[in-house]
């Protein structure tokens, strides 16, 4: 009996600490076009849903370099600064993003279930969804600098609590940089690997020159590359309902910075490959900002929806970009 009462006062002590995470004010103006695009207009190889930009006083809230939706259009964000920020997107009558609501901060903790207190330790860099039986039960984020990936457990779509660490191999963890592990992303049912994590280093190159990865699976495990694009760098990925992967890249060029998406068919993500895909977008200069997240998740007609998240590095200069595209 005293076992259940201690158990259930954690319980309750634990939820309430949950429940103390702060209210943030997001305010969002839309985004029309993009690369002379308007909202429904093929652009490159995929089709503009159009886009808002985000902005808020609140000092947790920036340096987004991680988005995942945790169940309808909830979502939620990772920042270099150690914060979860978690919120519901709301689109308007023509399905276009229109704002964020419901938007919380909460600190990211250590294993010991205390907030993150160093710099070196905050540097979340990417954020995916774990499902279990069709429903999302946590998320995997992963950290460059201190090296390393963790579990999270979702509340009503909010991920928070203790660290869980995950393992990794060693040339991994070796990778004490703020160049390391950048983009990680969880193999959909349709994928030939699914349930298996992909981890894509932002600039370790192989001895052939391709960027170095890693897959954890419980089957499919083991080194993998992706060949190098000139100028830029690998910053997220996210996988398709039919198994194909998404690899994000991002640079900086003359007039700002530079991103491309390329697709990768489900069959080539496999442990010893090297990953190559088509390109399917690309944009510089004012279409966009630092594109660093990437994610994939069904839209208000369960349309199949590309989402990215810009990190503004806390910088009065660069922006908070919410860029929707959808398939053909």
């Amino acid at each position: 009996m005293i076992a259940r009462l201690v158990l259930a006062s954690a319980l309750v002590f634990c939820l309430a600490a949950r429940a103390a995470a702060e209210e943030i004010t997001v305010t969002a103006a839309p985004v029309d076009s993009f690369k002379g695009a308007q909202v429904g207009e093929k652009v490159d190889k995929l089709i503009w849903r159009g886009g808002i930009e985000l902005s808020s006083d609140a000092m947790q809230f920036g340096g987004l370099s991680g988005i995942t939706f945790t169940g309808g259009q909830k979502l939620a964000f990772v920042s270099d600064h150690g914060w979860f920020v978690s919120g519901q997107l709301i689109n308007d009558d023509e399905g276009r993003p229109f704002e964020l609501i419901g938007v919380t901060a909460d600190a990211i903790e250590n294993s010991k279930g205390v907030p993150l207190s160093r710099a070196y330790t905050r540097d979340a860099e990417a954020i995916d969804t774990i499902y279990r039986n069709g429903v999302a039960a946590a998320v995997r984020v992963s950290f460059e600098n201190l090296t390393r990936v963790a579990d999270f457990d979702l509340v009503d779509g909010r991920p928070g609590g203790a660290a869980r660490e995950v393992g990794i191999p060693d040339w991994l963890t070796k990778l004490r940089t703020n160049e390391s592990l950048e983009a990680t992303c969880i193999a959909s049912p349709g994928s030939p690997v699914a349930g298996s994590t992909m981890l894509i280093t932002e600039a370790d190159e192989t001895p052939e020159g391709n960027i170095a990865a890693y897959m954890r699976g419980t089957r499919d495990r083991g080194d993998f590359s992706v060949t190098k694009t000139p100028g830029l760098n690998p910053t997220d990925c996210a996988f398709l309902p039919d198994g194909d992967m998404l690899l994000l890249e991002r640079g900086t060029g003359l007039l700002g910075f530079v991103m491309q998406i390329r697709r990768i068919a489900a069959a080539d993500v496999q442990p010893g490959a090297v990953l190559s895909g088509d390109v399917v977008l690309s944009a510089s200069g004012g279409a966009i900002d630092n594109m660093e997240g990437i994610a994939v998740h069904a839209g208000p007609d369960g349309e199949t929806r590309i989402t990215l998240i810009s990190d503004d590095n806390f910088n009065d200069w660069e922006r908070t970009l919410l860029l929707e595209f959808a398939l053909p």
